[in-house]
């Protein structure tokens, strides 16, 4: 049975939000289970977990029957699931424990290869930095990661890289920091932001969000509950636009200009805003100081498909140079 070191975040406010609790979940994002456990406590009768990465599948034995553990994307957890769904649950981005383990390539704070692929399949983060074109690490350095020293930091990436491949975490982390200002204390490590984009092209987080988003919207039976969890503001702006315009409730571009007819809304927003971690929680889990959850449920109307750049994903072609 998997014995959970990392207190999955924002456990209590979405049970609070989710209560009572009942009925068949989907947990998209299982990692070390802490979320399909807690909605069993809770009262869930039966927890489907979806997780992409081998290493999860696994360490997962001794499961309970009442959770089922499928290899495989939240963002075809309609065809997964064998039920119409209560609830969807995702925690969205890399779990601790894959940043933990430096052989996964995740962390500029542990040296390990550059890879940082969630199923560890496919092109790596190395093919990225030594196959990209500068133009291409620079924009997702800039698109994924708000990096505003993107241009900066792509063209010393494409120089260092005709001294020798680029091949380790170190190696990258230590070529950004010496193209960025010394951090000021508080301020996060200068690769974090690199590191961040980089990993989100390499797994197609955001493609995957907005299609597992869809995915929720075809699974959850009326009244069923979408949760998600979201740590940064990319992903965060995604579900929000969604939610907003899946209850009908996304704002005008031009207050001036007639209102345009709305669907019939799929959702109704249960959290006004997201809910953030308190102190406490922080205190004991640092990861949980940028997340961010929304809830909102399902209603009776039909789903339709979604534009993904409707709800505000960033467009890059990650397929120049066939790297992707």
């Amino acid at each position: 049975m998997l014995a959970a070191p990392h207190i999955p975040v924002l456990l209590g406010p979405i049970l609070a939000g989710a209560a009572p609790v009942s009925g068949l979940w989907l947990d998209g994002t299982f990692g070390n289970g802490g979320y399909s456990y807690g909605l069993l406590a809770a009262g869930a009768a039966r927890v489907i977990g979806i997780d992409r990465d081998p290493d999860v599948i696994a360490r997962a034995t001794g499961l309970p029957e009442a959770i089922t553990l499928i290899k495989g994307r939240f963002g075809e957890l309609d065809q997964l699931a064998d039920a119409p769904l209560d609830g969807v649950v995702l925690d969205i981005g890399v779990s601790s424990m894959q940043i933990d383990e430096g052989a996964r390539g995740f962390s500029f704070m542990r040296d390990g290869p550059l890879d940082m692929r969630m199923s560890q399949s496919g092109p790596s983060a190395a093919d990225i930095v030594n196959r990209g074109s500068e133009t291409l690490i620079a924009d997702i350095l800039y698109r994924f990661g708000e990096e505003r020293k993107s241009r900066r930091i792509a063209r010393a990436i494409v120089a260092a890289r005709t001294e020798g491949a680029i091949t380790t975490t170190l190696q990258l982390a230590d070529i950004i920091k010496q193209n960025l200002p010394y951090p000021k204390p508080g301020q996060p490590h200068p690769a974090t932001r690199s590191f961040q984009a980089l990993r989100i092209a390499v797994n197609d987080e955001l493609g995957e969000l907005a299609r597992g988003l869809g995915a929720a919207e075809r699974a959850l039976k009326p009244g069923g509950l979408l949760v998600v969890v979201t740590f940064h503001s990319l992903e965060d702006r995604m579900v929000k636009r969604f939610m907003q315009l899946r209850s009908g409730n996304a704002p005008r571009a031009n207050r001036y200009a007639p209102e345009a007819a709305v669907d019939a809304p799929r959702f109704e927003k249960v959290t006004r805003k997201a809910i953030e971690a308190d102190a406490e929680e922080c205190a004991a889990n640092p990861r949980a100081r940028s997340a961010r959850l929304r809830i909102a449920r399902r209603l009776s109307a039909p789903a339709t498909p979604i534009d993904p750049h409707a709800i505000g994903m960033p467009e890059i072609d990650l397929g120049i140079g066939g790297i992707l």
